[in-house]
């Protein structure tokens, strides 16, 4: 008898481990779509808002001297909702460490980005993308009543809707979102959340008429010199990505000396104007895809253009505009690997898209997303080429990163437990 109730007993457990992963699955599921559509709809929003806005530009020009008054609304703005110092920063905290993503947050990073691009300040896409992403996951995770460690996840579900509804790249999205919070350790829970949620945000954001980024590039017949070269572009590539990081948060640091916000924006936007009238051309205002995609496809860039990017940038962040670092990071990696590939004879739209990957790689620390990037940007042609190059910017990059909140578990160069902040 007693034999008999040790089987059922053992019956019922195995059971109730089953029913706990269907559990999971079901919740994960829940979750997912509806991250997934709520993602959808905000990025394809944005993307539309972030697109209309950059068109107005090209054809009014005038729209570049209001970048001071978009600055000091931008503040403004950011001051009234109580979410003013708040970034991408914050939302990889609050999967550290479970930290409160602000209400306001979304609506604020929207429209702040959407002003910084009306009025051509340089900036890109996904920083937005991650902060609400971010914020509409942990809401979603709460209006579930989920508990504080699955909020987190909640939390990388809503990153990776909404860098695939902007980019139309999913796989890199989902394994960026859980890639980026801590090198070297990922989050293996987040997995189906992550993914189904950044396809259903995808689905939807093709709904909407959102056309997935995709360049179209010649790739050579991969042989012993062509791995040589890329090696040397890839180190290239490495330090461009660290002096990018440099510049960045020297540049945050010094404009910090302004202390009131308001001036800061508007000695900013000054600059920017300035420079821009300086150089004659808008090349470097705004997102600068159309940049990206002349130095991918057709292998056209100046020698001068990652560099003036690259200050472009620092000063629109450093003075408080609102965008993301990745896109500028696309349009710097393109254009050195582009200006350099004569020097190393590799094709110039080849080098360019090994740049975009490579750099992006070193800035971000994120040598799987990276490598799927490759292949949803490009195809899966190369690939060993593209592999190459993430993995040696990735080391070479050292412990610099675009995010400081960023956590480096794993020593890049041996075996050993280091958790560092990226630098």
């Amino acid at each position: 008898m007693s034999h008999s109730l040790h089987e059922k007993k053992t019956m019922r457990e195995h059971l109730a481990h089953i029913l706990s992963y269907v559990s999971a699955l079901l919740k994960w599921l829940i979750l997912a779509v509806l991250v997934g559509i709520c993602g959808g709809v905000v990025g394809a929003l944005f993307h539309i808002g972030v697109e209309e806005a950059t068109e107005l530009r090209a054809h009014q020009t005038w729209l570049l001297y209001l970048l001071p008054v978009a600055g000091l609304l931008i503040t403004a703005l950011y001051r009234f909702t109580g979410v003013y110092g708040v970034g991408t920063n914050v939302v990889l905290e609050s999967v550290h460490e479970g930290k409160k993503i602000p209400f306001f947050l979304l609506p604020a990073i929207f429209f702040g980005t959407i002003l910084t691009h009306l009025c051509g300040g340089s900036a890109g896409r996904e920083g937005a993308a991650l902060q609400m992403g971010g914020h509409i996951g942990s809401y979603v995770g709460k209006l579930l009543c989920f508990d504080d460690k699955d909020k987190r996840l909640a939390t990388l579900c809503g990153m990776s809707a909404l860098f695939s509804a902007l980019f139309g790249t999913p796989l890199t999205a989902a394994v960026f979102a859980l890639e980026v919070v801590s090198v070297g350790v990922l989050y293996y829970a987040g997995f189906v959340p992550c993914i189904v949620s950044a396809l259903v945000a995808y689905g939807v954001s093709l709904g909407f008429g959102v056309h997935p980024t995709r360049f179209a590039i010649a790739v050579p017949a991969v042989d012993v010199m062509v791995l040589v070269r890329t090696v040397i572009l890839a180190v290239l590539c490495a330090m461009v990505s660290i002096l990018f990081c440099e510049v960045l948060h020297r540049t945050e640091h010094l404009a910090c000396r302004v202390k009131n916000p308001y001036y800061r924006a508007v000695a900013g936007g000054c600059v920017i104007i300035a420079a821009t009238m300086l150089l004659g051309t808008t090349a470097y205002n705004g997102a600068g895809m159309e940049v990206i995609s002349a130095a991918v496809e057709q292998g056209e860039a100046n020698v001068w253009d990652f560099l003036m990017k690259m200050l472009f940038t620092a000063v629109t962040i450093g003075c408080g505009y609102k965008g993301g670092e990745v896109v500028p990071t696309f349009f710097i990696g393109a254009t050195f690997g582009c200006a350099v590939a004569p020097l190393l004879g590799l094709p110039a739209g080849f080098s360019a898209a090994i740049g975009l990957v490579a750099v992006f790689c070193g800035a971000v620390n994120c040598p799987m997303a990276s490598i799927l990037l490759s292949i949803e940007l490009f195809g899966a042609e190369g690939l060993s080429c593209f592999a190459l190059a993430c993995a040696i910017g990735f080391m070479l990059s050292g412990y610099r990163g675009l995010y400081s909140s960023q956590t480096i578990l794993y020593s890049k160069l041996k075996a050993e437990f280091i958790n560092v902040r990226a630098k």
